[in-house]
This record gives structure tokens, sequence and C-alpha cells, in this order.
């Protein structure tokens, strides 16, 4: 089942030209650095570099044959997944915005902490010949589930949950048919939409 597992999408906000112990930029202050020579074009670089290296890392957790054509059909359809446990796996990054001393990025990946993605911040200075610390990390796309989906503070009560779910059932379903269908080649016998996943379930006898 760890092939069903979903990548989830960040955005995250760095600025350039400071290290401090924790990666934030209110940790303690380690060092200062200049900046003046870092370009968009050399971050983009940096980045395309670190895709590349994960998206091999990723094919390797998978524990795919590179060489057969279930490889070739899940890389079309961007359906690799690691099978165990593994590292931070980076499935795509890329910038957005770029006004130094700040940037930020986007970065879809799987088996992720914050203080991983903060480091990850740190590590891009470095490449980059100079320092950075995280300003922000933010989840923007937990699988299928995007901004849209989230409910503000004010609606975390029993109803709104409730209609969340409702709403969202159908949704998750099908990507749930897709997913199956996709590992094991053909369609999964799953509950419709409107029918309550407990009935699905036979008692022990």
């Amino acid at each position: 089942m760890s092939r069903l597992l979903v990548c989830l999408d960040y955005t995250v906000r760095g600025l350039l030209g400071k290290a401090t112990d924790n990666f934030c930029e209110d940790g303690q202050l380690i060092e200062k650095t200049t900046y003046d020579h870092v370009t968009r074009e050399r971050l983009d670089r940096i980045l395309a570099m670190i895709q590349g290296s994960h998206q091999k890392a990723l094919v390797m957790y998978s524990n795919l044959d590179l060489k057969s054509q279930e490889a070739y059909e899940r890389a079309v359809q961007g359906v690799i997944r690691p099978m165990n446990k593994s590292p931070m796996l980076i499935a795509g990054i890329r910038c957005l915005h770029f006004a130094p001393p700040e940037f930020l990025l986007e970065v879809q990946c799987m088996h992720e902490t914050q203080q991983q993605l903060r480091r990850l911040v740190h590590e891009i200075g470095l490449e980059l010949k100079t320092t950075a610390v995280c300003m922000q990390v933010r989840r923007t796309r937990d699988g299928f589930f995007g901004l849209d989906d989230a409910l503000l503070r004010t609606q975390w009560d029993l109803h709104s949950i409730q209609d969340a779910i409702q709403t969202a059932a159908p949704r998750v379903a099908r990507e749930l048919r897709k997913n199956l269908s996709l590992m094991s080649g053909h369609q999964q016998q799953l509950p419709s939409a409107g029918q309550p996943w407990a009935s699905r379930v036979q008692a022990p006898l």
C-alpha cells in the first residue's frame, strides 16, 4: 500500500545572507554572508540538480526495474512511490519568486519534516556559495486536498466537518480507484460515493 503515498506540496520562503543554529530566521545568528552574486538562473540550476538527484533516489526506493515496462508506465503517469520507509524525497522543486534577499520555493515531497525543509533552504544557500535561512513553511496540498478544501478556524465544528467529509467522499473514492487500478492492473471494488464505508466490511464469523 505504500505506493499509494501521495506528495505533499509546500511553499517555502527563504532569506539569503544569514545562517542560524536552527535554520530559521529567528534562530541564533551564526554567520552573515554576501549574496550579490546569486542570480535567479543560478538558483534554478541548483534546484534542477536537487530535483534530478531526488528523482533517481525515488526510483531506487520504489524497487522497480528501471528497464521494465512497469517502471516506464509509472514514470509517465507520475505514480512512482517508495515501497518502504525512505529519507525525504523531493518529487518537484521550483522557484516561484526571486527578489533578493528573499525567495519563494514550491516543493513537492514525501517523508518530509518541517525541520528537513528548513535544512533544505540552508543547503541551497551553501550550494549558492552563501547562506540562507527559512522564513516560512506552508503546506498547500496534501494529496488531492488543497487550500480550497481547508476549513477556517471558525468552521471547526462537528457540522462543518461532517459536511466537508461528505463533499470530499466522491473525490476520495475516485482517487482510490485510480491508484488501486494502477497498482493491480484492474479496477478494485470500492464503495460508491453515497454508500457508507462501514457497510463494505463483513462481520467476522
